[in-house]
């Protein structure tokens, strides 16, 4: 159970702070609620405590867990094939990269974040993958900024400095155009 002013993630929006924890009757029955106000959004949510765990609401990654989502963006990228760059081929990756944004989880993000950027290398990308790629690197740096104490920017040029060194570790020369 979360306490009052604890930040907490709630996934797909990011980084909010529970300003009030109350009780409201509804239907006959007394349900407790979680008042999240967003840091970087102009939005409030209320979330039943009971359902807090359900709708992925958890607390700020720990530094450790930091460090490890980092390497996780050096490691690698998936392997994708040039093929799989046509537009059914988005919608499939789409569909998995939905069900890890709704993980909430920063390893989940880190890994589409850096997929991203590897057909950003092959590609330009298409609106939903340059809107989706914004949005995750939105929840990473909200994330990571505030628990390593890092200003936002700092933590942008970190992130995408990261993502530049694992292209020539990822095995192209079979995926590349040139090589079709």
């Amino acid at each position: 159970m979360f306490r009052l002013y604890d930040k907490v993630v709630y996934p797909g929006y990011g980084v909010a702070k529970i300003d009030r924890i109350f009780s409201k009757i509804i239907g006959g029955n007394e349900a407790s609620f979680y008042e999240l106000i967003f840091l970087n959004k102009d939005m409030t949510v209320l979330i039943p405590t009971d359902n807090a765990e359900a709708v992925g609401l958890r607390p700020l990654s720990s530094s450790q867990y930091i460090k490890d989502v980092f390497g996780s963006l050096m490691a690698p990228a998936r392997k994708i094939n040039y093929s799989e760059f046509t537009a059914s081929n988005w919608n499939k990756r789409n569909k998995e990269y939905q069900v890890k944004l709704k993980s909430g989880d920063l390893k989940d993000l880190s890994e589409i974040y850096r997929d991203l950027h590897y057909i950003a290398v092959y590609k330009e990308l298409s609106f939903g993958e340059k809107h989706l790629l914004q949005q995750i690197e939105g929840l990473l740096v909200e994330e990571i900024s505030l628990v390593e104490e890092l200003g936002q920017e700092k933590t942008i040029e970190h992130l995408r400095s990261l993502c530049s060194g694992y292209v020539q570790k990822s095995p192209t020369t079979e995926n590349s155009p040139s090589s079709l």
